[in-house]
């Protein structure tokens, strides 16, 4: 009886380093993909106003249970999209964490395939960017990071949506950070 459990433990003890080894194994984050996935719609052939919410698995480990979510928006006419974010390596080179900026909207997250978590179109978008706008500006942790509790990426997003209610905007539990802001 003691050999199976202790068989057991070993092995247990031997899965567990499996994953977290072949969760530490993945592609350098400095290699791994930041090409668009493909899934926003062409700003090139697209008139109307688009604003969607991504998600994408956190880099690494931490993509086991957490996600970094971003906004990524463009007004009706125009051919590119303006990429709301917090990335909290930005403080190591003296920038602030928050950055609104154009970007490719639906960038891989260091290799992680985004996701929609939610996505607005067409007529009163263009308002709603606006209000995105002004939240982002008055974001009060534009300077600093923290992984847990927050702020953090997740925090931006979460201080957004409760800026902004018209976009009724529920993150994920996986969207760790998100609470900071209650």
């Amino acid at each position: 009886m003691y050999r199976v459990k202790k068989c057991g433990a070993l092995s247990v003890i031997t899965l567990l380093g499996a994953l977290l080894l072949g969760g530490c194994a993945n592609n350098d984050w400095r290699t791994a993909s930041r090409a668009s996935a493909g899934i926003a719609p062409d700003p090139a052939t697209t008139e109307e106003a688009v604003l969607i919410v991504f998600g994408a698995d956190a880099w690494g480990w931490r993509g086991w249970f957490a996600i970094h979510t971003w906004i990524a928006a463009k007004r009706s006419g125009e051919r590119t999209y303006t990429v709301y974010d917090v990335v909290g390596w930005r403080a190591r080179n003296g920038q602030p964490v928050m950055q609104v900026a154009p970007d490719l909207p639906d960038r891989y997250w260091f290799g992680e395939r985004p996701r929609i978590i939610k996505q607005y179109r067409g007529a009163g978008v263009d308002t709603l960017i606006s209000e995105v706008d002004r939240a982002a500006q008055a974001y009060p942790w534009k300077d600093t990071y923290t992984v847990f509790p927050g702020p953090n990426s997740n925090t931006f997003i979460a201080w957004i949506a409760k800026q902004v209610p018209e976009l009724e905007l529920s993150l994920p539990l996986s969207a760790i950070g998100s609470g900071y802001v209650e």
